[in-house]
């Protein structure tokens, strides 16, 4: 293999976090690190047994990583307390969620709390805090029920900006990555991504009226240079009325990056939930082509491999695409010296 495919490789592989199953460093981890090069990990309840457990567990893969001569993995794990977190007792602090971090003090203390929790075992990266806001139910249907009710900030979009910015700053003060989602906001919500893709028409989430509320905590969140954006799995017909915003160039481009100015890494939600319906190269091709950073794909598929794949066809036939995969590598590049190294 020659240095230039190698490169190529490389430039593919960093672009997807990936799930596996095991709980210690088993072949299946192996391949997807040697021969898939990927970026990242993502731990879930079946790779979680115990606080050593963990630990043993992204100790040896990193070691593996750096034994193939690839840079260090993000390691990362949906540690939002209340009805999302993954480390449970009795090793780790368990949290009763967002709804209950009322004030700045809360904020901190969780965001310290768990920033230290998960560097004890060797996890770099919280796919926290969720920084969509709940509209006021007076603008909205009687029978309106949020489907991020449980785990929202409490108040209006600049109170969760308050609260969600100072877990933002305790966790990557204490060198853990912080990720905010689901840009642009899922606050206004009835239905589960993990199910079907949701839809807001114009009429219920207007551009305009967006930036006036639900961008406001992801303009604080990009303020205080979090290390990750994520985008969410639905569909807003005012900002693109094709793909959703965990696919659209419109969303993550002209919106998240040139009119908000985020230059961080921006990563898609679990290309594996049912809001995605379209095939794994369609849906690469659209993530490469918004400037998305990372792909992520949390169970253990063939998919994983025809993503790889498709990135290397995509970066070696296009040049448009190889020029933003580089841009793309700078900004994980940038993020992993400044955590990782």
């Amino acid at each position: 293999m020659t240095p230039e495919n190698q490169n190529i490789e490389l430039l593919a592989g960093q672009r997807l976090m990936v799930g596996f199953e095991g709980t210690e460093l088993n072949n299946e981890l192996k391949t997807l690190i040697r021969d898939i090069k990927v970026g990242g990990i993502i731990l879930f309840a079946i790779n979680i047994q115990s606080a050593a457990q963990v630990k043993a567990l992204c100790k040896s893969a990193q070691e593996y990583a750096k034994s193939c001569n690839l840079p260090p993995l993000v390691i990362a794990v949906d540690q939002e307390g209340g009805d999302v977190a993954r480390l449970k007792k009795p090793d780790f602090t368990e949290f009763p969620g967002n709804p209950h971090i009322t004030d700045i003090d809360s904020a901190k203390i969780f965001g310290s709390i768990v920033a230290n929790e998960l560097k004890s075992v060797h996890i770099n990266m919280n796919f926290a805090p969720v920084m969509d806001s709940i509209p006021k139910l007076n603008t909205m249907p009687a029978n309106f029920k949020s489907v991020m009710l449980n785990r929202v900030f409490p108040g209006n979009p600049e109170n969760v900006a308050t609260l969600g910015s100072h877990v933002i700053d305790a966790l990557q003060k204490n060198g853990i990555m912080a990720v905010a989602k689901h840009f642009p906001g899922i606050g206004r919500t009835t239905r589960d991504s993990h199910l079907e893709l949701p839809v807001l028409k114009t009429e219920e989430a207007d551009q305009n009226l967006m930036e006036k509320s639900d961008f406001i905590p992801f303009k604080a969140a990009i303020k205080s240079n979090v290390a990750g954006i994520m985008l969410s799995h639905i569909l807003y017909t005012s900002m693109d009325n094709e793909w959703p915003a965990s696919l659209s160039y419109n969303i993550a481009k002209r919106v998240l990056r040139d009119q908000m100015g985020y230059q961080g890494v921006v990563m898609t939600d679990d290309l594996d939930m049912k809001a995605i319906k379209y095939d794994i190269k369609t849906s690469i091709r659209q993530i490469l082509n918004a400037d998305i950073d990372i792909a992520m794909i949390c169970h253990k598929s063939s998919a994983i491999e025809t993503a790889f794949n498709e990135i290397v066809k995509l970066i070696t036939t296009y040049e448009e695409f190889y020029r933003k995969a580089l841009n793309s590598s700078l900004r994980i590049d940038l993020l992993k010296k400044t955590y990782l190294v």
